[in-house]
């Protein structure tokens, strides 16, 4: 007998519900357990998606597009390598590239970082869900723009719980906002809206590549460059 095709609309909720306890999962109760966490989460949403009648071209993974996806993904970490070289060699904007979080990592524990946790824990995770599974199900009851807007608000969300810290471990927003309790909720309140910003840039490059390779990329290269040239520079 086969199984009855899951709702869409229950497939959204299935999708917020399992964010919910990744993102409980990654920044409460099991923090070092993130690689896993983003590897199950991942594969829970992709299978819900399938449930729910979709393809690997709805997911932006498409036998067809992933040629153009390299291409996209190619030319947007070599504009972002531009930018932080141009950033660190700077220095009124070498600063920004400071970090508590990695002052005391090894190269090895950089590399690992930037080639394995943010990739896995963090690129595969956050682009399969909100640029992948999340967009193409609200593509299905709005328009792409619609879907992009409230697919970035969630992706805002999503970075509550992680930015709670952020004004102490980035030095420079520490000293511009100050270290007071509204300090700190001011940062959290600018890293949400940022980053629901940055996922409407990642949707459009979703939408307009027609690969999820695209936002994977500069979501990479954000990230992991980022690591690289901040233990480079101190």
């Amino acid at each position: 007998m086969p199984v009855p095709r899951l709702p869409t609309r229950t497939a959204l909720a299935a999708v917020v519900v399992v964010l919910v306890l990744a993102n409980l999962l990654n920044n409460r109760w099991a923090g070092s357990w993130i690689l896993l966490t983003a590897v199950v989460a991942s594969a829970v949403l992709v299978a819900l998606l399938f449930w729910a009648g979709g393809t690997w071209t709805e997911l932006g993974l498409g036998r067809n597009s992933l040629g153009e996806g390299a291409r996209w993904a190619g030319a947007l970490i070599g504009i972002v390598a531009a930018v932080y070289l141009c950033g660190a060699l700077l220095p009124v904007t070498r600063e920004l590239f400071t970090d508590r979080r990695t002052d005391a990592l090894s190269g090895s524990e950089i590399a690992f970082k930037a080639l394995v946790a943010v990739p896995v824990g963090t690129v595969l995770l956050e682009e399969i869900a909100f640029r992948g599974v999340l967009f193409a199900l609200l593509c299905r009851l709005r328009t792409a723009t619609t879907a992009a807007v409230l697919s970035s608000l969630l992706f805002g969300l999503w970075h509550i719980l992680p930015s709670l810290n952020l004004g102490k471990e980035k030095p420079t927003l520490g000293s511009l906002f100050g270290h007071s309790v509204a300090g700190a909720v001011l940062v959290d309140i600018g890293a949400v809206l940022f980053t629901a910003v940055a996922g409407c840039l990642l949707c459009w490059l979703r939408d307009r590549s027609g690969s999820l390779l695209a936002p994977m990329a500069l979501h990479w290269a954000v990230n992991g460059l980022g690591y690289a040239v901040g233990f480079l520079l101190r």
